[in-house]
Parts: C-alpha cells; structure tokens; sequence
C-alpha cells in the first residue's frame, strides 16, 4: 500500500506540478478560509476574504470584536453567511479563551490535542479542523476531501463506504508524516479530481494516475 501511494504521488506531481496550497498571506487567513470554503468553492471565499481585506478587518482581533450581523454582510459571497459568521465568531472565542489570540502559543500545542480542541468548536467538523492544522499550523495531519475519496475509491485503495477516519488513516499510516508532503499530496489529489476524475463521466482514459 506504501509503494503503490508513493507511486500515485509521484505520477501526479511528474504530470502537475507543485500547487502552492494553501492561497493565504497568514496563518490566520488560511483559518478563516478553512471555515469559510464549507460547502462552496475557492472563488467565493476569495471574494470573501477580500470584503474583509478591503475594510482591514482581516485578524483576529478586528474580526472578534467585529458584531455578528456585520461579519455576516461582509462574508456574503461565501453563502451560508449567517451560519458561518455564527462559525466563525465560535472559533474567535475558542481563540480568545484559549490561546488570547496567538496563533504562536496555539502552534506550540501537540495536533492530537489541538485537533480535540477544534472538534469541540460548533461548525467545527473534522476535514476543516484538519485544513486548520495542516495548512494554518504546519501540523502533520492528512486532510481528507470529497475528491480525495472519490478518488480512492475508484483506484481501490479504499471501499467507497470508507468514513473520514479510515480514509485517513491510509495515509498516515503508509507514509512519512511530514507536513509538505501531506499539503503537496492533498492539493494534488484535488487538482486530479478537477480536471480529471469528475463526479459524473470521468476522463479515466487520459487521466494521470493511470499512467
């Protein structure tokens, strides 16, 4: 199983290329944009993020003194504004009582702890609070996507009724846990299931990882 997922990265970065994820100037930002992205796409959290860019209320101290309802408005473009402004104000407070707000004393906690914390955070489920670790805090932990799955499942590395959980555990317990890699190997696997492995008619017949 080792060989044959080193053997899928490779195959994808030889016909990919580095994909630079996750977009984000700050550790903070790649945080919002984690809770921001559920159940939409990039584009929207972009436009998002960029309401908040534009007033400078993009940290953490702006954003927690900043009322519900007005962060609500400015996330608008991400859908779902209400619920994830009510998403986001949560995890500003899990911030503030936990850590005050340092993003570098948060960072210093072991993820398995960390990972607990985040689950505890209403809105908080396990893929986000996964992007949270791996991309905000540079923490070993293999973010797992619908993608990722779908992809998987139809090269067999995994049943298609596989939960979040074992998914996850093919990789980390197959492959050096290390944080490039796991960022490298996730955004990859993304980029294949855009261009490639589609929910409907997939291009399996030019697609890379069958190579």
């Amino acid at each position: 199983m080792k060989v044959d997922l080193i053997s899928l990265y490779e195959k994808l970065y030889k016909n990919f290329g580095p994909q630079h994820w996750w977009p984000g100037e700050s550790a903070f930002e790649v945080m919002v944009g984690a809770i921001l992205t559920q159940n939409t796409n990039w584009q929207n959290v972009e436009k998002a993020i960029n309401n908040l860019k534009k007033r400078k209320l993009l940290s953490f101290k702006k954003m927690h003194s900043l009322p519900e309802g007005r962060l609500a408005v400015l996330i608008r473009p991400a859908g779902y504004y209400n619920i994830k402004a009510k998403r986001l104000k949560n995890f500003l407070r899990y911030l503030a009582k936990n850590y005050s707000g340092d993003l570098a004393k948060m960072r210093q906690k072991d993820w398995n702890i960390l990972r607990q914390e985040l689950l505890s955070v209403n809105g908080i489920g396990p893929e986000t609070a996964d992007s949270i670790l791996l991309y905000g805090l540079h923490k070993p932990v293999f973010v797992i996507d619908a993608y990722t799955k779908r992809i998987l499942s139809r090269h067999k590395f995994i049943n298609r009724r596989a939960d979040y959980y074992q998914t996850q555990d093919l990789f980390m317990q197959n492959l050096k846990k290390d944080v490039k890699l796991f960022n490298e190997y996730h955004a990859l696997l993304v980029k294949l299931a855009k261009d490639f492995c589609w929910k409907s008619k997939p291009r399996c017949q030019v697609c890379p990882a069958n190579s």
